[in-house]
């Protein structure tokens, strides 16, 4: 292999590039070894190679060399390459190889066009012993073997497979011990004075004191604006939170993305006074309460932005100008979240609750649209038709579950088919041993047109690993009575399936005329097919 010439020192940090790393000799060794491969057998083993780099510096492998290495490990073990899964600039740490562009889809997708994956070494494929743990369950699910060039890792080795166990265990220790200790540290954060981990409040920000502590310091920017917000909210004609949002963006003290609620739990976070605080859950409602010490006093972590008697004169500000909104549903008031767009700006439309005297009332409104585009009333007479729509387009479609079938078993026949045939076929040729009398030739060809019948019954496709889909015995409308409109919601945007919501102004009538229109996929078929997460979080 030829030698590269790196600028590159080991502080170096800049992503990678493989079109650059490619030297003629690499390329020279390469073509030789697809020479090799290819006098391989059609039957030979199918290999996988993944190859990992999040940066390149003097110190790491570069891909070049992984690939290399790896194809002279697949020609070692007699097996053909069928692709490279190359994910470059990619933290094993950060993404597990499920979720990686390249190896993902492989393992997602395509898991019938290989038998092994072959990594250079452990860290290249995976930095979690959980991931690795995922990966070895889901490789004995499917019959998928791991092999590393530089560790002792083969599931098809005596070694590997107790090397296996004990990466198990490990794994199963770890994630109990884990959760263990992040919700002890967080129960005993909550009674410390000393911010120990976190992200603070808004109006806060994290420093180091003099003696290397970190504490909390109060964000000047931030303050100015929480001060300028609780003086627009004691005046006479006090602003709204929508205009104050507007004032702050402008200012740029705030950024562009900020809305008029996340605003309004900014000034009623007891946090501004100083203390520590917690979530409180409470029928939907966003509010955080001060969390109390051993002495029943709450915890001061910083130094207050607001006094107690300043924030409190807030707090009955905003209570005066708030709307008693409804409770907010735990579930979401929006239904079909995703499935009903706006006509005019392609937004998602969203339900309003408003409360005025003792009047409740909810609409239809988009994100982008001025005053929301005229909103649309009667949310769930909106629901209902979409309901009846879908179902009287895609009801009656089949619930097809994507299932995977291995053909060895098949394959396995077919070769002992293969080979009773030819060894009877042998014996039938001129002075064969079933030609000596006439009744083991006809006992012979009798046989014979057996397995051959039998042969012929064998479906090429079931001597593959491939992806299956099957009907469950349900249609689309009875899965969706059971699971409700949560369930078609889900399928709705799990398929691509819209519905355009137009509202037409219509004069003298406060309420818009709404027309709905149902945007169907050409392939809904295709993406209607279930197919099951073997990464889920329960796997």
């Amino acid at each position: 292999m030829g030698k590269r010439a790196r600028t590159r020192r080991a502080t170096d940090r800049r992503q990678y590039e493989v079109e650059a790393e490619w030297t003629e000799a690499d390329l020279a060794l390469l073509e030789k070894l697809k020479k090799t491969e290819a006098a391989l057998p059609d039957d030979a083993p199918r290999a996988l190679l993944s190859v990992r780099l999040s940066v390149l510096t003097d110190d790491t492998t570069s891909p070049v060399r992984q690939e290399l290495d790896l194809r002279r490990l697949a020609l070692d073990r007699g097996c053909r390459v069928v692709g490279v899964a190359s994910d470059l600039n990619v933290s094993a740490t950060k993404v597990p190889p499920w979720k990686r562009k390249e190896l993902g889809d492989w393992l997602n997708n395509r898991a019938p066009e290989f038998d092994e994956i072959l990594f250079w070494k452990l860290d290249r494929f995976v930095r979690r012993l959980t991931d690795l743990s995922t990966m070895i369950d889901w490789c004995l699910k499917y019959r998928k073997n791991l092999v590393s060039k530089n560790d002792s890792i083969d599931l098809t080795t005596t070694a590997g497979k107790i090397m296996v166990t004990i990466i198990g265990g490990i794994a199963e220790i770890e994630a109990a011990n884990t959760s263990t200790r992040v919700a002890s540290l967080w129960d005993y954060t909550k009674t410390q004075s000393d911010w120990l981990v976190g992200k603070p409040a808004y109006g806060y920000e994290t420093a180091e004191d003099e003696n290397g502590k970190v504490v909390l310091v109060i964000d000047e920017d931030a303050r100015r604006a929480l001060h300028w917000c609780r003086t627009a909210a004691l005046r006479d004609k006090p602003a709204s939170a929508r205009r104050m949002v507007k004032v702050l963006v402008r200012a740029s003290l705030c950024g562009s993305g900020l809305t008029a609620s996340t605003q309004l739990r900014r000034l009623r976070n007891p946090a501004l006074m100083g203390y520590r605080v917690e979530e409180d859950k409470n029928g939907g409602v966003r509010r955080s309460k001060i969390v109390l010490g051993s002495d029943a006093k709450p915890i001061r972590v910083a130094d207050p932005i607001f006094t107690e008697d300043e924030f409190n004169s807030l707090q009955e500000a905003l209570d005066r100008r708030g709307r008693n909104q409804p409770t907010r549903r735990p579930e979401g008031a929006t239904k079909f979240l995703g499935v009903l767009i706006c006509h005019d700006c392609g937004s998602n439309m969203t339900v309003q609750q408003n409360r005025v005297k003792n009047w409740s009332y909810s609409y239809l409104r988009c994100g982008k649209c001025k005053a929301g585009g005229h909103g649309a009333p009667n949310p769930d007479e909106i629901y209902s038709k979409l309901v009846n729509d879908v179902l009287r387009v895609l009801g009656d479609e089949p619930v097809m579950t994507r299932e995977y079938r291995q053909g060895a078993e098949a394959r396995k026949e077919q070769q002992r088919l293969e080979q009773s045939i030819g060894y009877y076929m042998t014996g039938l040729e001129p002075g064969g041993r079933f030609t000596k009398t006439c009744f083991t030739k006809e006992q012979a060809e009798k046989t014979l047109d057996d397995l051959i019948n039998q042969l012929e019954t064998i479906d090429p496709e079931s001597t593959k690993d491939r992806w299956v889909a099957v009907h469950n015995g349900k249609s689309f409308r009875s899965h969706w009575e059971e699971g409700g409109m949560e369930a078609m919601a889900a399928d709705l945007l799990r398929v691509g399936v819209k519905c355009v919501i137009k509202r037409t102004k219509v004069k003298g009538v406060r309420a818009p005329r709404v027309y709905m229109k149902l945007m169907i996929p050409k392939d809904v078929r295709d993406r209607l097919l279930r197919k099951e997460d073997d990464f889920a979080e329960t796997f």
